[in-house]
């Protein structure tokens, strides 16, 4: 069985900063990529930003020079540093780990107020 428990929601003013969390846990092997997800009301769940086991990152536009992932391999365990949030940043964020199987995180809201 394989956990994933995350961290660092809330309610921010716009320009503020979170930073999640996500560890993994359980029987879960070979980890390639760990990333985070999002879900705005009313909308898709989008890709925010990746990382591979080598350290490549991929992040989507609207957050490219705000947000930064990083990932502990050695505690299974993915950051999401949000700098400079704006209120169209507020959604449900999800983690995501990627080996034998693809796993998600439960969500943590992440609300920016303007």
């Amino acid at each position: 069985q394989v956990q994933l428990v995350e961290s660092g929601g809330g309610l921010v003013q716009a320009g503020g900063s979170l930073r999640l969390s996500c560890a993994a846990s359980g029987n879960i092997f070979s980890i390639n990529i760990m990333g985070w997800y999002r879900q705005a009301p009313g909308k898709q769940r989008e890709l925010v930003a990746t990382i591979t086991g080598g350290g490549s990152t991929k992040y989507t536009a609207s957050v490219k020079g705000r947000f930064t992932i990083s990932r502990d391999s050695t505690k299974n365990t993915v950051y999401l540093q949000m700098n400079s949030l704006k209120p169209e940043d507020t959604a449900v964020y999800y983690c995501y780990v990627q080996s034998l199987y693809d796993y998600w995180g439960q969500g943590t809201q992440v609300t920016v107020s303007s």
